[in-house]
């Protein structure tokens, strides 16, 4: 589960972003496309050209999901770090007005310094 009060949750790794759109399709605003997706064991998150989408799956089908809409407009400042040798995961650090402290933990194949052009290019 993605807890916004507990940074610390399954790693995320890089999913399908095509796919990751299609599930996300009711909830895309027109012309909002998904540019890279990652999914931790059943929550998931999607950047979007617009913002960022958290998945938190819940129940034991799965069925029920709580998505939860991050604009980029609304970030005051972010941070990242890299995989180091014994530290293996990357993490995103995101200041949110309103909101505080979001984290995202991702796995060492995942090139966080593109998420940070990425949040940069929307943000500054």
């Amino acid at each position: 589960m993605i807890d916004f009060n507990n940074s610390s949750f399954v790693k995320l790794a890089p999913a399908d972003a095509e796919a990751t759109a299609q599930e996300l399709a009711g909830l895309l605003i027109e012309g909002e496309r998904v540019a890279a997706a990652f999914r931790g064991m059943r929550d998931y998150v999607a950047f979007t050209d617009k913002r960022l989408i958290v998945v938190n799956v819940q129940g034991i089908t799965g069925k029920k999901k709580d998505f939860t809409s991050l604009p980029y407009n609304k970030i005051q400042s972010f941070s990242v770090e890299t995989a180091g040798t014994f530290d293996l995961d990357a993490e995103l650090d995101l200041w949110f007005s309103g909101l505080g402290k979001v984290r995202l933990e991702f796995t060492s194949s995942v090139d966080i310094r593109w998420i940070s052009q990425f949040i940069g290019y929307y943000t500054l």
